[in-house]
């Protein structure tokens, strides 16, 4: 009985003095291109975003346009900006990026994606932030491919009694 004290005691103390370099995360570093850039891709449903993020005035180019030009809707303007409301960093960062495939909603998933990802990549701090909101999330919600005999995925055609 007093063996299994004296075991207890001893892992106390083992606990106890362990150094906090040790139990601390190692520091991430920064991964920016010879630019000063930080390069992320984005995913959401059929569609993929590259995304280059660098310190700016906060200007915003989808496939060459401004991005109220590319999305008319202000929930999807919203949406891409997501990421730097809530990381504090609204204006200051210029985004860069080509998206491709889906629709506009899955294009501004995906942006909003590659703009987390490349944020971390540029500031690593941003993180916890970021992964908390559930920005760095790939959404891996896909539409569901049409079976032979039926006329959609899942849709049957009408029955017929005679």
């Amino acid at each position: 009985m007093s063996e299994t004290n004296n075991a207890f005691a001893g892992l106390k103390e083992l606990t106890g003095t362990a150094p906090a370099e040790a139990t601390a995360a190692p520091k991430r570093e920064p991964k920016r291109d010879t630019l000063g850039r930080a390069y992320a891709t984005g995913r959401r449903k059929n569609a993929i975003a590259r995304v280059w993020v660098k310190p700016g005035k906060g200007e915003i180019m989808i496939n060459g346009k401004k991005a109220p030009t590319y999305f008319a809707r202000p929930v999807l303007r919203m949406l891409i900006t997501q990421p730097f409301l809530v990381a504090d960093r609204y204006n200051q960062f210029d985004v860069y990026c080509t998206v491709s495939g889906g629709g506009l909603s899955g294009q501004a998933g995906a942006v909003r994606h590659g703009i987390s990802r490349a944020l971390t990549l540029y500031e690593p701090e941003l993180r916890g932030i970021l992964k908390a909101a559930g920005f760095l999330t790939r959404d891996s919600r896909m539409v569901e491919r049409k079976k032979y005999g039926k006329p959609k995925a899942r849709r049957s055609f009408q029955f017929s009694k005679r």
